[in-house]
């Protein structure tokens, strides 16, 4: 599938706060991740994202964009400080291994911080196990569950 291994070489990427011209390219790596969104969707979500401090970071590579990564802040009343959270990050399939996901990892975790958080939490499908082990070998540590459910259709 042009899956690199994890013990492959870290390849320079250029980090940058997502523009709306970079849809076309999100709307693939979202589909990398089973979800079907339109470019013209993601345009308008990053208008909106960029209006409730919600940041989506891009990894460039040669002038294409082959990772994003999304963030939020949350405000809580059990902690000093707003929390930081990391909603979906991927990777261009045939670059993953390469220490990508990792560069944007520590890019969020430095936007973030910069933003006063103290505190950054990571949510990822239960399905995604290869995310996992990096969010693991990054520091981050299992510590909750995360319970969903869909309420669009209900009345």
């Amino acid at each position: 599938m042009g899956v690199t291994s994890p013990g492959a070489p870290a390849v320079a990427v250029h980090l940058r706060r997502a523009q709306e011209t970079d849809a076309p390219a999100l709307q693939e790596l979202i589909r990398q991740l089973g979800y079907e969104r339109t470019a013209e969707d993601i345009a308008a979500q990053l208008a909106a994202l960029d209006l409730t401090r919600q940041n989506v970071i891009v990894a460039e590579l040669a002038g294409e964009v082959i990772g994003c990564l999304s963030t939020s802040i949350m405000h809580v009343l059990h902690r000093p400080r707003p929390v930081g959270r990391i909603s979906m990050m991927v990777v261009a399939q045939h670059l993953r291994g390469h220490r990508i996901g990792a560069a944007l990892v520590r890019e969020a975790e430095r936007v973030l911080a910069e933003a006063g958080c103290g505190f950054v939490e990571v949510t990822s499908n239960a399905k995604r196990a290869d995310a996992h082990r990096i969010y693991e070998r990054l520091g981050y540590q299992r510590t909750s569950l995360r319970f969903a459910r869909d309420v669009s259709s209900e009345g």
